[in-house]
């Protein structure tokens, strides 16, 4: 069954992230999903596929790499690495242009088939400093940044 679900988890990867197919959310998420990241909580299916449709207008050409997948159980842990070019509005930032590299490692509960709960962890300031929204604090070493 792990190797079921690390199949399944990387076509959520392949087919909704990184092709935008919606419609496969439908098929893999259970009505009930929920999604747990540092700055928000997502439910259901609708709100994958608006999670992913903000991803997907801030970064159009956005393409997720696996770099590495473990599975034991009903768990799926997997560490990616995500590119693109920062071409539209995406967390109240304006289009920068900018090429952005972002890691993460999100871990999915499969049950049935479907996708039942997902811990999303993210290099969220990362992202923002490439944006250009946060800048490092020179004075303060080792600090997270301040917000411009």
């Amino acid at each position: 069954m792990s190797e079921q679900n690390k199949a399944h988890v990387r076509r959520v990867i392949e087919e909704v992230y990184n092709r935008g197919d919606l419609a496969v959310v439908d098929e893999v998420a259970a009505s009930d999903l929920h999604i747990h990241t540092s700055a928000q909580e997502i439910h259901g299916r609708e709100g994958a596929k608006r999670y992913v449709t903000a991803l997907r207008i801030g970064f159009p050409d956005l393409r997720f790499t696996v770099e590495e997948q473990i599975a034991e159980g009903d768990m799926v842990v997997t560490r990616w690495t995500a590119r693109g070019t920062h071409r539209g509005e995406f967390q109240n930032v304006s289009p920068t242009g900018r090429g952005i590299r972002l890691t993460g490692t999100d871990i999915h509960r499969v049950i049935g088939g479907k996708i039942v709960e997902c811990w999303a962890h993210v290099d969220e300031l990362g992202l923002m400093r490439q944006l250009g929204a946060v800048e490092a604090d020179p004075a303060a070493s080792g600090s997270a940044g301040a917000l411009r």
